[in-house]
C-alpha cells in the first residue's frame, strides 16, 4: 500500500466508525437503559449490556458482510440504497438535534413495555435500539462503498468499536447518567446529530451521483454547449 492508499483507508475508517457510532448513539441509550434495568442488580445489568452488544455485533456484522448479496437478491441498486439510507440517517439526525428519541429506532410504547420484561437484552435493547434500521443501512452502504475487499475491515472494525464503546457506556450507565445530566446529554446529542446529518447528506449526494453520473461527469455540459456553438 502506498501513502495515498493508506490515507484513503484511514479516512474511510474514520468515516465508518463515526457514522455507525453516531447512528447507534450509545450516549442517548444511557437513560433508556437505566429505565429498563431499574431494580436489576449490577451483575444483571452488566450481563444485559454484554448480551445486547454481542447480538449487535452478530446482526450488524452479518449485514455488513452479506450486503452485496442482499442487493443482488432484492434487485436494489447501490444508488437507491445510499439515498434511502441517507434519508433514514437524516431523520435520525434531526431527532438527535432536537434531543429526542428517534421513532425510526423504537417507540415510547415499546420502551414502556420493556420495563415489565425479565430480559430486555434482545428486545428492545439489541434490536431495534442497537441493531436498528439506521445501523444496518449504515454498514450496508459503507460495505457497498468499499473499493476492494480490504475496505471491509474498517466496516467490521466500526462495528466492534461501537459495540465496545456501547458496552462500556451501558455498564457505567448509572454513573454516566448522573454525571452528564439532562443538559449534558442534550448537548452531546445535538453535536452528534449535526455530524450525523452531514454524513447522511453525503450518503444522499453519493447516491444521486451514482444514479445520474452523466450530470456530474460533465456529459450534459457538452450537450448544452453544442447547440450554442452550432448556432454561431
Amino acid at each position: 500500500m502506498d501513502a495515498v492508499a493508506i490515507g484513503q483507508m484511514l479516512s474511510f475508517t474514520v468515516v465508518a466508525i463515526s457514522a455507525l457510532f453516531f447512528v447507534v448513539d450509545p450516549i442517548g441509550l444511557v437513560p433508556i437503559f437505566v429505565t429498563m434495568t431499574a431494580g436489576d442488580s449490577p451483575a444483571k445489568k452488566r450481563a444485559t449490556a454484554k448480551k445486547a452488544c454481542l447480538i449487535f455485533v452478530g446482526v450488524v456484522g452479518a449485514f455488513a458482510i452479506a450486503g452485496g448479496l442482499i442487493f443482488q437478491l432484492l434487485g436494489v441498486t447501490l444508488a437507491a440504497f445510499k439515498i434511502a439510507g441517507g434519508i433514514l440517517l437524516l431523520l435520525t439526525a434531526l431527532d438527535m438535534l432536537q434531543s429526542k428519541q428517534s421513532d425510526t429506532r423504537t417507540s415510547g410504547e415499546e420502551i414502556g413495555e420493556a420495563k415489565s420484561k425479565e430480559d430486555v437484552a434482545v428486545v428492545p435493547l439489541a434490536m431495534p435500539l442497537l441493531a436498528g434500521p439506521g445501523a444496518i443501512a449504515t454498514v450496508m452502504v459503507l460495505a457497498a462503498r468499499a473499493e476492494s475487499p480490504v475496505y471491509l475491515v474498517p466496516v467490521l472494525l466500526s462495528v466492534l468499536v461501537t459495540a465496545v464503546a456501547t458496552y462500556l457506556l451501558l455498564r457505567a450507565a448509572d454513573l454516566v447518567d448522573r454525571w452528564l445530566g439532562i443538559s449534558g446529554r442534550a448537548i452531546l446529542e445535538r453535536v452528534m446529530g449535526l455530524l450525523l446529518a452531514a454524513i447522511a447528506v453525503q450518503f444522499v449526494l453519493g447516491g444521486v451521483r451514482d444514479a445520474f453520473p452523466e450530470i456530474f461527469d460533465g456529459g450534459n455540459e457538452a450537450a448544452l454547449v453544442a447547440p450554442v456553438e452550432g448556432a454561431g
